[in-house]
Formats: structure tokens, sequence, C-alpha cells
């Protein structure tokens, strides 16, 4: 059985402003890619935090049949969200600890929803610093923007 990765990454020209996102999924076998497959899309007016967890929902929405799965983002706000945050938030009914309502609830709700069906593997890399794969998922996230941007 391969061991699957999803690198994802979100990118916004302004923020708010056009942003995308992209995924990179590899299936691999040791050092060996079996199977990659790259996935992008984007919005006219949304924020990188929306992106980033767009990236991560595509991703482990994209898989066919429950997987164990290690995710591989730049985002401290998803990485934090998704393995900390979110317990406290569902149990206070989607409200933070200052009872204010969560931000972008409706897309934590479907990463939650997403992550379920899984076995996932939660990891942070620094964004921009020549990670191949997480470089490749900040090209499609460019990519998935482009069409929204202005002349796009």
């Amino acid at each position: 059985m391969p061991d699957l990765y999803a690198y994802t990454d979100g990118a916004c020209s302004g923020n708010p402003g056009p942003g995308g996102w992209g995924a990179l999924l590899r299936a691999m076998d040791g050092a060996t890619i079996v199977k990659e497959r790259e996935l992008q899309g984007g919005e006219k007016d949304t924020t990188n935090n929306r992106m980033e967890l767009l990236a991560a929902i595509h991703a482990l929405e994209s898989l066919a049949r429950p997987s164990k799965i290690t995710v591989v983002t730049d985002s401290a706000y998803v990485k934090n969200g998704v393995t900390g945050w979110i317990f406290g938030w569902k149990r206070n009914g989607w409200k933070t600890a200052a009872k204010k309502p969560v931000k972008n609830v409706e897309l934590w709700q479907r990463l939650d929803a997403a992550q379920a069906r899984h076995d996932v593997t939660w990891e942070w890399v620094k964004g921009h610093a020549g990670h191949p794969e997480n470089e490749r998922a900040d090209e499609l996230a460019r990519a998935g923007m482009a069409p929204f941007k202005k002349g796009g």
C-alpha cells in the first residue's frame, strides 16, 4: 500500500481579493512516486485563510475511499485549527473562546467532515522556503487565482 501525501497551499492577491488554492496529491512507495494528481481552483473575492482551507478540503474530498494520508500545509491557521482549536469550537457550538462566531465556520465544518472519513496526519512546513512540493502547491494556487485577477 503506497503512502499518500497532500501538499496544500492558498494564495491571495490582496486580502481580501482574488484568490486561489492548490493541492498536489502523491502516492509514494518509498522514494518512488507511484501516482500524482494536481488540483486547483479559485474565487474572485476571498481571503488567504479561506483558500488555505479550501486546498485541504479539496485534497481530502478528492479521495474516492477512506485513506491514511499526510496533509502538508504551510498554514499555521489550518494546522492549528484542525489539530487544536476545532475541538473547543465544536464544544462551544462553533464559537471561539471569546464567544464570537468562528470565522469561515462553513469551511471548518466541511474540513471536519472531510477529514472524518480518513486517517489524517497534519504537518506544517515553512512556506516559500524551497520545499519542492510546497512550492508546487503554491504554483497551483497561483494558477487557480489567475482567472480571477484583473486581465485574467
